[in-house]
């Protein structure tokens, strides 16, 4: 199987190309070779025949030469992250929706030219897909009413992801993944970036700074459970999907305090006293946008699973992180 992973060098990228290299196989397939793109040029494990190279997904061009090889299964995880989305207009626009266009149009031109070609495509989305007011818990047939760039250029996506594939030229389905926590490395422009900084960085013993009240609530799952989502989206049958190819995935609705209270009981108050409280009415404007807490069904009834508690999101990230211990 040839498999192609677009945004390969981000945090949830590389976290799915290692356990690609360290299964060997997806979707029940062997994998023999891995192309791998992002604005900055991903690594390519050892042993795998392929290539890595850098592009920009809306650049003239970048879309056709990913795809000229065929690539049977497309993970599609490049974006623009949503608070970046949001300060950049046109930035926004161009890549997460222009890009995400550009690559679908020339998955369909490959079909044109040669033998019948169908490739799966995972999509990644969001829940800002949805907007308020929300009820206390967003079911499969809630409606998309996004409230921000971001979310608009998500729920775009799944439109061209679900009509593409409608009309046979792709076999798409589209993951709404929840706030992605606890994403190691160094903060990023993404407006949720709070919620995996109260906890990483006290956990590594920094300051971490809280822009929004200990009463917000927000759906989360940890980078594991995000690579789980992937692999189990590769390998699913899309028959009993029919023309609704986008699911909101499984997670965990925690507040704030809830998060921080789970800090306490596995790294202690000394943890907890590093987290500094600057309120910030930018993010708060757009936290208040955001869904609260979901109801699944349809994601787990196929199968797809999530942390249920957020001790366990917080040794998830001690144990793939850490090396297993707290300082």
């Amino acid at each position: 199987m040839h498999v192609l992973v677009i945004g390969a060098a981000g945090m949830v990228g590389r976290k799915l190309v290692a356990r690609l290299a360290a299964d060997g196989m997806v979707a029940g397939h062997g994998i023999q070779r891995l192309s791998l793109v992002d604005v900055v040029q991903p690594d390519l494990p050892d042993g795998f025949a392929g290539e890595a190279w850098a592009a920009d997904i809306s650049a003239f061009g970048a879309a056709d030469r990913m795809v000229a090889g065929r690539p049977d299964l497309i993970f599609h995880l490049a974006a623009i992250v949503s608070g970046e989305a949001e300060a950049d207009f046109e930035k926004g626009y161009r890549i997460n929706l222009d890009g995400t266009r550009l690559l679908f149009e020339a998955i369909r031109q490959q079909g044109l030219h040669g033998a019948r070609y169908v490739p799966r495509v995972v999509f990644t989305s969001s829940i800002a897909v949805f907007g308020a007011p929300f009820p206390d818990a967003i079911g499969d047939e809630f409606f998309t009413t996004p409230l921000t760039s971001y979310g608009t250029q998500k729920a775009i996506g799944e439109l061209l992801l679900a009509d593409y594939s409608r009309r046979g030229f792709m076999d798409g389905i589209g993951i709404r993944l929840p706030t992605i926590c606890i994403r190691p490395g160094l903060p990023n422009k993404a407006a949720s970036g709070f919620f995996s900084g109260i906890l990483r960085e006290p956990l590594a013993g920094k300051e971490a700074v809280l822009p929004v009240p200990d009463t917000v609530m927000h759906w989360h799952a940890s980078p594991r459970a995000a690579v789980g989502f992937l692999l189990h989206a590769a390998a699913l049958d899309t028959k009993p999907l029919g023309a609704r190819r986008n699911l909101t995935m499984p997670g965990l609705a925690a507040t704030v305090a809830e998060q921080i209270e789970a800090l306490r009981r596995v790294a202690g108050d000394k943890a907890v006293a590093l987290i500094r409280r600057v309120p910030d009415e930018g993010i708060m404007r757009i936290v208040e946008g955001w869904p609260r807490r979901f109801d699944a069904k349809r994601a787990e009834a196929l199968g797809f699973r999530a942390e249920k508690d957020f001790d366990e999101i917080i040794r998830v990230h001690v144990e793939d992180e850490l090396m297993g211990k707290v300082p």
